[in-house]
């Protein structure tokens, strides 16, 4: 369990807390609208009504206990650039903002950022890849080269054991995992047989996938 300070609970700051709450971590939420406030209190820990560009605010969140901030505000990038530098001069362990574009990344990660998110850019990304291949269910990226990718088994490889196919040697890929009937096994070994009605999760580079399952 971590302790975590949530500050800026728009639609994206209202999903961060509902997945941190069913994770079970502690969260302090800040906003200063009272109406998004009063939303989330039933999934934080605590909640503050408040300006987080007011530097005595912050302090008296005691910023130094929490075990990361997250910076979710959307709506106004002065007051996430304002809000992301306090929460560093206070002494915030790691903080994680959010940004709309590369200017706006650049200017938080001069100003106290230790990580940044683009929630929209990354969501589009995961949508046009998602939705232009027909094989492909869902996919994550690693970096800008290696991304995790599930998706449907070639019908060349049906019938045939992890071992017979051996793709990382062929391909340079590992199969991560099969799912079943929505059921995912991790446990991948060189006997188990592929079937038609399994899909797969992948691990490789993004040229190598896109190439082996013609995406």
């Amino acid at each position: 369990m971590k302790s975590v300070l949530l500050v800026g609970l728009g639609r994206f700051g209202k999903h961060i807390a509902e997945k941190l709450y069913e994770l079970d971590h502690q969260v302090m939420a800040v906003d200063r609208r009272e109406g998004r406030v009063d939303a989330v209190l039933p999934l934080v820990t605590n909640a503050q009504i408040g300006d987080s560009t007011n530097p005595d605010f912050l302090r008296s969140l005691g910023i130094g206990n929490f075990d990361f901030c997250i910076v979710a505000i959307g709506d106004d990038f002065q007051s996430s650039l304002e809000t992301t530098s306090l929460l560093k001069e206070l002494g915030a362990k790691l903080v994680v903002s959010r940004a709309a574009s590369d200017v706006h990344a650049k200017f938080l990660l001069r100003n106290g950022a230790d990580e940044i998110v683009y929630p929209e850019r990354q969501l589009a990304e995961w949508t046009a890849i998602r939705y232009s291949a027909d094989h492909i269910l869902d996919y994550i990226e690693l970096d800008d080269e290696h991304g995790i990718f599930e998706v449907h088994v070639p019908a060349e490889w049906v019938g045939k054991t992890v071992g017979e196919l051996d793709v990382r040697k062929r391909y340079s890929l590992n199969i991560m995992a099969l799912r079943d009937d929505g059921v995912l096994n991790l446990a991948v070994t060189p006997d188990i047989q592929i079937e038609a009605d399994q899909t797969m999760l992948v691990l490789g580079t993004m040229k190598q996938i896109q190439k082996v399952f013609h995406i």
